[in-house]
């Protein structure tokens, strides 16, 4: 059995399985949000704020965590959501690349059943949806709109064609190549993807893969949560070309918070001194246990990152680094063709965008920065709408042939 199943079991997953989204209503004052002004907080509360990484899901395995209820660690829950207006979040549904078959299905049917279950039990603060237009269905009953998306193993809103290691038909960026980017197979996914109106992730693939997707696809091709090389040399990052070329089939680059994407101090501090990312692993397995579930080592691997931080051992990046980013893509790539994949609960975040509270800074950093209202709605969350809407009009399409 493939690591993706057979192009039929996806279709047929795909089916069954829908996909989810999360939009929220409009906050009132809090602690975060009193950083910013009255410009800014009316113009991000009235915005659908899309969020297309996020890797809460992780915690969501326990069946003791309830979004419900503001936690004390992580990023995400509903009452920051909302006090952060976050619109629309996809929870990713990970599955390490070294596990595959049945076994790979399961771990991807338990997570999906886990934020199933979340929106079962929120029914007034969650939605259901599938489409741009659900999404934008959801911010008008004032909830929370949820979708998910997959890391290299089944597809539901969108697939993530590989996560750090290669599988049997695509190479990853952070692995030595083996099949010279997508093979034949890979291929067909691509296009059984545009088929079902599954959006095709090129995060964490090789370029080789991302230009062999590019070429393959019908649709449009985002990158879930990757930041731009140029700034930070991280393989996981897009060069400017990529993004050139990304965007001129339509496609949307979302920008990664995650430090040693953001920072090229940092990623130089952490390739000096192999020992200090040694030193953070074995302190989080002590934490969380040898067999302790994903979502702690998560979390735990951002705190500690930061105590190193407080040492002087790694140094301080600021979430105006998010900035750098986005106008950077925004100056390379258009201004459509930019977003936000922050990779909450999965990474280390800067400091000032510790959780969703910190989004209306993005709001206000942007107008400072001069971008027009309607241009900063774009890079919230209506570019994203708009390649959700190109993906299902391609799928569309594509069927009406058969």
């Amino acid at each position: 059995m493939k690591n993706i199943m057979s192009i039929a079991t996806m279709r047929a997953a795909a089916c069954i399985l829908g996909g989810l989204a999360v939009a929220t209503s409009l906050a009132g004052d809090s602690i975060s949000e009193k950083a910013v002004s009255e410009k800014a907080k009316k113009l991000h509360f009235s915005s659908i704020i899309v969020d297309t990484h996020d890797d809460t899901t992780q915690l969501l395995l326990d069946p003791k965590f309830d979004l419900g209820v503001r936690q004390n660690s992580g990023s995400i829950d509903i009452p920051r959501m909302r006090e952060g207006g976050l619109g629309a979040i996809f929870f990713s549904i990970w599955i390490p690349s070294k596990v595959t078959g049945p076994t790979a299905v399961q771990k991807a049917l338990d997570q999906i059943d886990a934020v199933r279950e979340q929106v079962r039990r929120h029914p007034k603060e969650l939605m259901l949806a599938t489409t741009a237009d659900q999404v934008r269905q959801a911010r008008q009953d004032e909830r929370i709109a949820a979708l998910m998306g997959v890391e290299a193993a089944l597809g539901v809103r969108y697939m993530t064609l590989t996560h750090s290691g290669n599988n049997e038909w695509a190479d990853s960026s952070t692995d030595k190549a083996v099949h010279n980017g997508l093979t034949d197979f890979g291929k067909d996914v691509v296009r059984e993807m545009n088929r079902l109106g599954v959006m095709v992730d090129i995060s964490h693939v090789s370029d080789k893969t991302f230009y062999d997707a590019l070429e393959a696809s019908k649709a449009p091709l985002f990158a879930s949560h990757s930041s731009c090389r140029a700034i930070c040399d991280a393989p996981r990052n897009m060069t400017d070309q990529m993004m050139r070329d990304l965007a001129a089939k339509s496609g949307v680059v979302q920008i990664n918070y995650h430090v040693g994407f953001l920072s090229q101090e940092f990623r130089n501090a952490e390739k000096a001194d192999p020992k200090i990312n040694e030193a953070i692993a074995q302190e989080v397995t002590k934490r969380c246990g040898s067999d302790a579930n994903e979502g702690c080592m998560l979390i735990e691997g951002d705190r500690v990152t930061r105590e190193y931080v407080v040492k002087g051992v790694l140094p301080r990046v600021d979430y105006t680094k998010i900035i750098e980013h986005i106008d950077h893509a925004v100056k390379v790539a258009g201004i459509d063709h930019v977003g936000l994949g922050s990779d909450f609960d999965g990474a280390n975040m800067p400091y000032g965008m510790e959780d969703a509270t910190m989004l209306p800074k993005i709001t206000e950093a942007l107008l400072n920065k001069g971008y027009s209202e309607g241009d900063a709605r774009k890079i919230l969350g209506e570019n994203t709408l708009r390649l959700m809407t190109d993906v299902e009009r391609v799928s569309r399409e594509l069927n009406l042939k058969k």
